[in-house]
């Protein structure tokens, strides 16, 4: 791999659009070798589009980059020899069993046969597979299935690996372990590349891009975009129905963002001790008796409300915020 730029990606104005819609609109960002690049934003929001562009798969429009050390726009095929791909629909044959596509994906990347079977060996052992292996693949869990899928991505031990939405159907059990195996490669120097709108799993990353409609709208570490990021305090409201308060509440003068989380209501507020006292004091004209109000830190889903309501009110695109 040549990083000589000490950048396992580098891209720098990357457009894709079909015909008149832009889906990726002239973002930038680098990804250190060895670490955890997150692409975190709503579905269709551009984290596929660029991931492919960036994989070979499809050819951008305008911009420039690299992926280890390969030129995207005249080099795919050498950026292909030096990446794993992993997409959301797992990339695995049904009709063939757990060896079988192992054995195909060895063949693909053209192992040696004394390499192949350790390789093979590993998966399994890795995947939890060891009693599954002449199972056919349509008949296992979403979570062998990502595992056994993430084992073929990673057959022939790429510098760069880039997983699409690999948690996305997935219990959270096997999210949790797919995130230990993501975390235990990138310790060994891997630099792993992943897209996802579950904003809880960034925190895995060591480098988080937000993107929302095409575009980068903050993009930094998860603790850096959470306290540098955040414009105002956040409370956690509990009551029961929160889902009948959620646009009352948003009517306040006090408050300036609202959002559903779980069976709670987050809010920003400009002044925690200042807002506190006037939405108890709404709640008590409404007669709500049974209702808990407490500032919270900021999750990452809380900076990206904030951030995607800041970046339609201006109703266009500025630099990315960076911390």
């Amino acid at each position: 791999m040549n990083t000589a730029n000490n950048s396992a990606v580098e891209v720098r104005e990357l457009e894709k659009k079909f015909g008149s819609f832009i889906a990726v609109d002239r973002i930038n960002f680098n990804v250190a070798p060895g670490s955890i690049f997150g692409f975190i934003g709503p579905n269709g929001a551009g984290k596929s589009t660029t991931i492919r562009m960036l994989c070979g798969i499809l050819s951008p429009t305008s911009g420039s980059g690299t992926v280890a050390g390969f030129d995207i726009m005249t080099q795919q095929e050498k950026i292909k020899q030096h990446i794993g791909y992993m997409s959301q629909k797992f990339s695995l044959y049904e009709d063939l069993t757990v060896e079988e596509n192992i054995n195909f994906y060895a063949g693909i990347y053209e192992l040696a046969p004394e390499k192949r079977k350790s390789r093979k060996e590993w998966i399994i052992r890795m995947a939890g597979l060891e009693q599954l292996r002449s199972s056919l693949t349509r008949t296992l869990s979403a979570g062998w299935k990502q595992r056994l899928a993430f084992g073929c991505a990673i057959i022939h031990e790429p510098p760069i690996v880039f997983l699409d939405e690999p948690t996305s159907g997935v219990d959270p059990i096997s999210r949790n372990s797919f995130w230990e195996l993501i975390r235990t490669m990138a310790a060994s120097g891997v630099t792993v590349f992943v897209t996802t709108h579950y904003m809880d799993e960034a925190e895995n990353c060591n480098t988080v891009a937000l993107i929302y409609k095409g575009a980068i709208v903050a993009m930094g570490t998860p603790q850096g975009l959470k306290t540098d990021f955040m414009k105002g305090d956040v409370l956690n409201i509990s009551l029961p129905d929160s889902q009948q308060w959620l646009e009352k509440l948003g009517q306040l003068p006090v408050v300036t963002d609202s959002a559903l989380f779980g069976t709670d209501i987050h809010i920003v507020v400009s002044d925690a001790s200042g807002a506190i006292p006037v939405i108890k004091d709404f709640f008590a004209q409404q007669n709500v008796t049974t209702c808990e109000i407490n500032e919270i830190q900021p999750s990452l889903e809380d900076v990206f409300v904030s951030l995607i309501e800041d970046y339609d009110k201006k109703g266009g695109k500025d630099e990315p915020a960076k911390s």
